[in-house]
C-alpha cells in the first residue's frame, strides 16, 4: 500500500514510517519542522519528503493517510483529506492494527524518562537474544534507528516482543485519548508522573486518568513495573488495579517494598549494585549519568524480568550501552570545552540531568546551559516557577526569549542561582555563548526542538577538534 503520512518528521511518526517501510510499503510524508536526527534517519531510508503541509504532496492513488497529533482542523493537508480522501488513521492506530497484533507488547510510560527506558530495555532484550522489534522516540545509538520489526512469527517461532514508547499525549484531531490506550500492553511501565502538557491537560487529575485508563488496559497475566517512590502513580493504582505489580526504585517510601532496587556504587550514577527483594543480582558499571538513569536502568530491568529474561546474565550488555541520541549526548569538544545536546524541557528532567553532570564533573567545571523554552507547556508558562530552581547546578544560563513567550524570562534570569541573561534571538544566543565559555566548560544545549541547529553551530563555531559525526 502506498502510505502519506502527515508529520512525519516526528520522533514518534517517522518510527511508524520506518515500520511501514519494513513491512514493504511505499511510504512518503509531509512535515513543516525538519531537523536531525529524524531528518537525517528518513534520508538514510530513502522516504521522500514534502515540506510543508500543501495538499498537492499527497499522492492521488494514495491508499492511508496517517495523521499526526500535531495536526488540527485548518491544516490545509488534514482539510484536503477530509473533504476528498483516501482513508486516514492515527499514528498509534496504526501501530496497533499492523504491528501488535499477535506479540507480547512492553509498553513505556511516564512524564520522564521514556525514550532512555523503551531503549535500555530494547537493548536488554537484544542482549537476550530476543530480537525484538520497537519503537522509540528518538534515535537509539546503539541501534542507529528509532523503530524496527523485530523478528517476525515463522518457521515455527513466535513474533518477538515489541517495545514501544508509550505517550500520553492526545492521538490525533479526531481522538483526543492518550497514545497509549491504543496499545493494550502484556507489560506496562509506569516510570513517574509529574503535570506537563499544559496545552492539552487541563490539570493534573486530567493526566492521572489517561493513567487510570492506560491501567485498565493490561491483562490480568500481565504485570505493572511501577516507580515505587512516586506517589502520583501510587493513587493511579489506587483508582483501580487488576494486574500484579512490581515496584522499582533507589529509595523505598515508608510502607513500600521494591522488588528491584539499586545501591549507588558512584555518585554520578555512572555505576550501582542492582538488587531483586534485597539480594544482589549484580554490579553495573556504565557511561551513563545520574540517579534517573540508574531509575531508568531498573524500570527496564524488572520489565525484562517479567517477560522471562533472566536479568543476570544481561546486565553486562549496560556496559556498552550508549542511550539515545540527544540525551545528554556529547556532540564533541573544542578548545577544552564540551559541548552536549539534552532533550530536557520539563523542570524535573532538566534537574536531573544536570545533576548528574555535575556529580560527574565535580565542583571545579563550570557547566554552562543554553535554554530553549520550546515545549507548549513551557510556552505557556505552566513551569515558569520551577524553571529557576531546576537549573541551581547550572554556573550560567542563556535562554532563548523567542517572541510570542507567554512568560516573563527575566523574571527567572533574575531567580537564578548563578549567571544569567535572555537573548532574542539564537545567533544572540551563539554570540553570548562565544564570549561567555572558557576551557574546562561543559555547555549544555536544552530544547526539544530543532534549535536552529545551534549545539553544532555552537561547536563548530568554537573550532572542534573532536566533534562526533
Amino acid at each position: 500500500m502506498k502510505l502519506h503520512i502527515l508529520g512525519i518528521a516526528g520522533t514518534f511518526m517517522g518510527g511508524v514510517a520506518a515500520l511501514a517501510r519494513e513491512l514493504g510499503h511505499e511510504v512518503g510524508g509531509s512535515d513543516q519542522s525538519v531537523y536531525p536526527p529524524m531528518s537525517t534517519q528518513l534520508e538514510r531510508l530513502g522516504i521522500g519528503l514534502h515540506q510543508g503541509y500543501d495538499p498537492a504532496g499527497i499522492p492521488a492513488d494514495c491508499g492511508m493517510v496517517v495523521i499526526g497529533n500535531a495536526l488540527s482542523r485548518g491544516n490545509p493537508a488534514v482539510e484536503h483529506v477530509l473533504d476528498h480522501g483516501p482513508a486516514y488513521t492515527s499514528g498509534a492506530e496504526w501501530l496497533r492494527d499492523n504491528v501488535l497484533p499477535g506479540r507480547d507488547t512492553i509498553a513505556v510510560a511516564g512524564t520522564h524518562g521514556k525514550t532512555t527506558t523503551t531503549t535500555i530495555l530494547a537493548w536488554l532484550l537484544e542482549a537476550a537474544g530476543r530480537q525484538p522489534g520497537f519503537l522509540i522516540g528518538g534515535v537509539a545509538e546503539d541501534f542507529g534507528v528509532s523503530a524496527r520489526l523485530g523478528r517476525l512469527a515463522g518457521d515455527g517461532l513466535p513474533a518477538s516482543p515489541f517495545v514501544v514508547e508509550a505517550d500520553e499525549y492526545d492521538t490525533a484531531f479526531f481522538d483526543k485519548r492518550s497514545k497509549f490506550v491504543h496499545y493494550r500492553p502484556l507489560v506496562a511501565v509506569l516510570n513517574n508522573l509529574e503535570f506537563d502538557h499544559a496545552d492539552i491537560f487541563p490539570d493534573f487529575a486530567a493526566i492521572q486518568r489517561q493513567f487510570h485508563h492506560f491501567v485498565r488496559t493490561v491483562p490480568r497475566r500481565g504485570r505493572l513495573v511501577v516507580n515505587g517512590e512516586d506517589p502520583h502513580l501510587a493513587e493511579v493504582l489506587a483508582m483501580g488495579c487488576w494486574p500484579p505489580v512490581v515496584r522499582f526504585g533507589i529509595d523505598a517510601p515508608a510502607g513500600v517494598a521494591l522488588d528491584w532496587s539499586a545501591r549507588l556504587l558512584a555518585a554520578d550514577g555512572g555505576a550501582f549494585a542492582v538488587l531483586r527483594s534485597g539480594r544482589a543480582v549484580g554490579e553495573v558499571r556504565w557511561p551513563l549519568l545520574g540517579r534517573h538513569n540508574v531509575m531508568n536502568a531498573l524500570a527496564a530491568l524488572a520489565a525484562c524480568d517479567a517477560v522471562g529474561v533472566d536479568v543476570a546474565t544481561v546486565l553486562p550488555a549496560l556496559s556498552g550501552f550508549r542511550s539515545v541520541k540527544r540525551r545528554m549526548e556529547l556532540l564533541g569538544e573544542a578548545r577544552g570545552i564540551r559541548v552536549y545536546d539534552d532533550f530536557a524541557h520539563h523542570p524535573t528532567a532538566i534537574a536531573t540531568s544536570l545533576e548528574g553532570l555535575r556529580a560527574r564533573v565535580g565542583a571545579q567545571g563550570r557547566v554552562v546551559v543554553a535554554m530553549e523554552p520550546r515545549s507548549n507547556s513551557m510556552r505557556l508558562g505552566a513551569h515558569a516557577a520551577a524553571l529557576a530552581p531546576s537549573l541551581d547546578l547550572a554556573d550560567a544560563v542563556v535562554f532563548l526569549h523567542r517572541p510570542g513567550l507567554e512568560w516573563d524570562a527575566g523574571a527567572v534570569v533574575a531567580a537564578l542561582r548563578g549567571q544569567g541573561v535572555a537573548v532574542p534571538d539564537t545567533d544572540a544566543l551563539l554570540a553570548r555563548l562565544g564570549g561567555l565559555v572558557r576551557a574546562g566548560d561543559h555547555v549544555v544545549f536544552m530544547s526539544n526542538g530543532g534549535f536552529d541547529g545551534a549545539p553544532r553551530r555552537f561547536l563548530q563555531a568554537l573550532g572542534a577538534d573532536s566533534a562526533r559525526p
